[in-house]
């Protein structure tokens, strides 16, 4: 599990990340943060576009910016979602698909009916694609 105080610092970077979404068409902004295993703390928000096919997920916007950073040897410790809806809102399923190619062990934190939720992404996705990789 995830300590306090990282998760607090994830809280904070999803939340302050929330503000730069681009939601005009669902309105629902989401922030995204996730903690790498190499210390690294990455966030992203939603982008939307009128083709909806397009829009970007703040998850896999902070997964972008981790690869970005850290290359592709990335592994995904932890990832918060939070939006600004009252609803619940964990990954969707193709973030949830693009997380475990990073973070196969990823704990997942997101808010929902009753607070905060903490769980395994084998949880969330427990039968994900996967395809062997040369050299691995």
């Amino acid at each position: 599990m995830i300590p306090a105080v990282l998760k607090s610092r994830l809280l904070e970077a999803a939340q302050k990340v929330l503000g730069q979404a681009y939601a005009p068409y669902s309105r629902l902004r989401v922030g995204a943060a996730l903690l790498t295993e190499a210390g690294g703390i990455f966030s992203g928000a939603n982008v939307e576009n009128a083709s909806y096919g397009l829009t970007l997920c703040a998850e896999r916007a902070a997964v972008a910016a981790a690869v970005a950073a850290e290359g592709p040897g990335l592994k995904i410790r932890a990832l918060v979602v939070v939006s600004d809806s009252p609803a619940a809102c964990p990954p969707c399923g193709a973030c949830r698909q693009v997380i475990q190619e990073f973070g196969e062990d990823a704990v997942i934190i997101y808010y929902g009916p009753e607070g905060l939720v903490q769980r395994q992404l084998a949880e969330l996705l427990p039968e994900r694609f996967h395809l062997s990789r040369k050299g691995s």
